[in-house]
């Protein structure tokens, strides 16, 4: 099942289901978060359908919680230079730093190295603590896209990484959710394109850490609810570690695509 949020004609929050071209509105679910009961999505009934273009997409998603993981992919450890993990590196977002499939990023004046990320992200769907890694795919409810986008020169302000890493509204996630039992979330290809340039290119079989093991990892800290959002990290080719340097411009269309999935296509505003 391809789930979508989004503004129905009364702006308000609704989730549907996408057939084709067209989206059937699920009665009676507004948005998928903490408090979505078991089994809602499967058993809610559709609505007669709209259609999906030109509907106002939001984040498909609305976790309290963002875990977002950091040098996950070899060739992006190789271009910056530092050992293999043996753990994974660990940072937070807030549902504040996330946007929609087709909503600007906001492109702040005190950055002047905005960077781009592509990577994979699990929307955890069954609720639970100290998640043993065998049992860890059976709590996701599903997969998107989300584009880790990061103030370069605010990161390395210090050696924590949040304050680069959440900015309001910067972060797209979308377009779609992918049901799990419609992905391996290990054989995937993900791909960044920049105003049509290809800078990004692996597949999800690369990750150091795999989904079952960020589960099991984040859930030995904390409780993750249905609606909390994993970044499984970004591939070689980011801006930041290029020669010459690559970072975001106001007017800039920035599309990330996974196999299964789909694209998340955004483009770059500055702030006013």
């Amino acid at each position: 099942m391809r789930l979508v949020a989004y503004l129905d004609g009364d702006g308000a929050e609704a989730v549907g289901r996408v057939d084709g071209t067209r989206v059937h509105r699920l009665r009676g679910v507004d948005r998928i978060d903490r408090h979505l009961s078991p089994g809602a999505l499967a058993g809610a009934a559709a609505e007669e359908s709209v259609p999906l273009d030109g509907l106002t997409l939001l984040p498909v998603a609305r976790p309290e919680k963002v875990f977002c993981v950091g040098l996950n992919y070899r060739s992006h450890i190789e271009e910056t230079g530092r050992e293999l993990p043996t753990y994974p590196v660990l940072f937070p977002k807030f549902a504040s730093s996330l946007i929609g499939h087709g909503a600007p990023i906001a492109l702040p004046p005190e950055s002047a190295q905005v960077d781009y990320e592509a990577e994979l992200a699990v929307v955890i769907g069954t609720p639970g603590r100290r998640i043993p890694r065998e049992k860890a795919l059976d709590h996701v409810l599903g997969y998107t896209i989300c584009n880790d986008v990061t103030m370069r020169d605010f990161q390395y302000l210090t050696h924590q990484w949040m304050q680069g890493k959440a900015w309001d509204g910067a972060t797209p996630l979308g377009p779609v959710l992918v049901t799990a039992d419609e992905l391996d979330p290990g054989a995937l290809d993900i791909a960044l394109r920049l105003n049509g340039r290809q800078l990004q290119s692996a597949t999800t079989d690369r990750l150091i850490f795999d989904v079952p093991e960020l589960i099991r990892v984040v859930s030995q800290f904390t409780r993750l609810e249905t609606g909390d959002v994993i970044l499984t990290g970004t591939p070689g080719g980011v801006g930041y570690r290029r020669d010459p340097q690559v970072f975001l411009a106001d007017g800039d269309i920035v599309e990330v695509e996974i196999s299964g999935i789909g694209t998340l296509r955004n483009t770059v505003r500055a702030e006013a």
